[in-house]
């Protein structure tokens, strides 16, 4: 049987996803059937590096051990990178307060074989001062309706943009890093 690939987080019934192949995980190291509650979702195509999900387990896993446990039953696409007590109000979305998006653009000569589905590629030389002047115009209050995808089930567009910033990473990629205040809605 060849099941659907969904390379989102969020649980879904027939398609393989981030948030159901943990939580099976889980279960195989822990025997409990958890419920991962993440800081947010991501869409098809984009790639969550630092995504905080929490849990609640009766296991006698050892916190500093649970991280290489869940690790040791999931592909190696797929990688928890810590895994720390918190308080038992916390809630990973609900408690957020900030996120940072980061899109990566390969200004390079030649595109990536290896990276082509995680950055956009641009030949021609950017200019990053320029760029870095233009993000700034972001930072603030604004509506992003014309950014919005159809059928979404967010109720407002506005967001708060704390930071905007472009910056040169090694082998000639370009990083834009927007932090906005993260509200439930």
């Amino acid at each position: 049987m060849m099941e659907k690939i969904s390379t989102g987080w969020q649980k879904q019934p027939t398609k393989l996803n981030i948030q159901g192949t943990i939580e099976k995980a889980i279960e195989g190291i822990t025997g409990e059937v958890v419920e991962l509650n993440a800081s947010g979702r991501t869409d098809r195509g984009v790639h969550a590096m630092g995504q905080v999900a929490n849990f609640k387990t009766n296991s006698n896993i050892p916190i500093e051990k649970m991280a290489i446990a869940i690790n040791s039953k999931l592909k190696k696409n797929i990688r928890i990178l810590e895994a720390e007590e918190v308080d038992e109000k916390f809630h990973s979305r609900l408690s957020c307060k900030k996120k940072t998006y980061r899109y990566v653009i390969n200004n390079n000569k030649t595109e990536s074989a290896i990276y082509r589905n995680l950055e956009y590629y641009v030949s021609q030389k950017l200019d990053i001062q320029k760029m870095n002047q233009a993000a700034k115009y972001l930072e603030g209050e604004h509506d992003f309706k014309a950014f919005k995808a159809s059928g979404t089930s967010s109720k407002s567009s506005v967001r708060t943009i704390f930071q905007a910033e472009v910056y040169r990473q090694e082998n000639q990629r370009i990083a834009i890093e927007l932090t906005r205040k993260w509200l439930f809605i």
